[in-house]
């Protein structure tokens, strides 16, 4: 198999990073009274930022601004990103050997870049990509293929012509049934449908380290 991109989700898939959001749901929600409900984790993950917020505000009626809730959130997360958020084992190696190879890499992401880039650039991965894709760039979340299309239109590739590493199954549906070829590297966050996965996934991966044996067997 030649692959020409890469496209990677960030947040369970290359940035142990689930953990926080989990953690920022419970002090947020808790500050306001609420705890956080069961269904609540899995609809929000796939969402743009803004929609996140939207959803929020409904479904708790809370009497606030969607802005205003996404600059708490940010408030919230920055220290992280910045100071404490590690890539995964492998991520690293991963992304070398793609770079060796020539595969051109984007991220395609739900987070923002305040977030994200410093925590790239403090793990010393941020030269790696050759673009980043927000999903508040194209007003849309992972439910729609858009921010996939988006990012490989970046870096000049084809649907067919790229790999989708994501670590949701919702994801992973969107992503290949627009073309791409998807790869699940499992977050331990998640209770994963294995049906669904199965159907969504063309490969699966306990962690992003064993990309490398994939990539090995493609050459």
């Amino acid at each position: 198999m030649k692959i020409k991109g890469a496209i990677f989700d960030l947040d369970g898939t290359l940035l142990d990073s689930t953990w926080l959001w989990h953690q920022i749901d419970i002090d947020f929600l808790g500050s306001r009274g609420f705890e956080v409900p069961p269904d609540y984790v899995e609809i929000i993950t796939p969402m743009e930022f803004r929609e996140v917020a939207l959803y929020t505000i409904e479904r708790f009626h809370l009497p606030e601004e969607p802005e205003a809730i996404m600059a708490e959130w940010n408030q919230m997360a920055k220290d992280a990103y910045t100071n404490q958020i590690q890539m995964k084992t492998g991520t690293k190696e991963v992304l070398e050997e793609l770079k060796k190879n020539g595969v051109r890499m984007v991220v395609a992401t739900s987070n923002i870049s305040d977030l994200f880039i410093p925590c790239l650039k403090r793990n010393g991965i941020y030269e790696y990509f050759d673009a980043f894709t927000e999903c508040s760039e194209v007003g849309k979340s992972k439910k729609f293929p858009d921010v996939y299309i988006e990012a490989a239109e970046k870096i000049h590739c084809k649907p067919e012509e790229c790999v989708v590493f994501e670590d949701i199954v919702e994801a992973l549906e969107t992503a290949k049934g627009c073309g791409f070829t998807t790869i699940c590297a499992r977050d331990a966050a998640w209770q994963y449908d294995e049906d669904a996965l199965k159907e969504a996934a063309d490969f699966q991966i306990q962690q992003i380290s064993d990309a490398l044996s994939l990539l090995n067997q493609w050459k």
